[in-house]
């Protein structure tokens, strides 16, 4: 696995509120996600998501409420489908949990979870539409 964040992801109660909050403080809303229920933001070699609380927690096949869930993802993109499975697979094998196995996302991609020995939710995705530079680096479109 390459040592990177590419995407991290808030789950938030209120979208348009959160989308609101961010965008005072500076931050440039990206047409990727358009009305698609995101929003994504750029941070110079990383990406900040937003994404309904109960919606995040349902795609990794969590519980909203308690403990098992804190409301926040962060993501590993690969560049390949296949690595999906492969850097899971490392993550369990370091002594992580699988959480959600690798398989088709709803957005046109490939995505599983794990967690790492203190619960914290990672995603692994394959994006066809947010391609990864050579140095790993996920650039959203303008």
């Amino acid at each position: 696995m390459e040592a990177r964040v590419s995407l991290i992801t808030l789950g938030v109660e209120d979208l348009a509120r959160s989308r609101a909050f961010y965008e005072k403080l500076g931050f440039k809303a990206s047409a990727a996600g358009g009305g698609d229920g995101v929003v994504f933001f750029q941070l110079g070699p990383l990406a900040l998501s937003l994404f309904p609380r109960e919606s995040l927690a349902c795609d990794a096949k969590q519980s909203a409420e308690g403990s098992g869930f804190r409301g926040i993802t962060l993501a590993h993109n690969v560049r390949t489908r296949e690595e999906v499975t492969q850097v899971i697979g490392e993550a369990v094998a370091a002594g992580g949990r699988l959480i959600k196995a690798s398989e088709e996302a709803f957005w046109g991609g490939q995505s599983g979870y794990f967690a790492d020995p203190d619960g914290h939710l990672w995603e692994v995705a394959w994006n066809p539409f947010f391609p990864l530079a050579e140095d790993g680096a996920l650039t959203l479109p303008p």
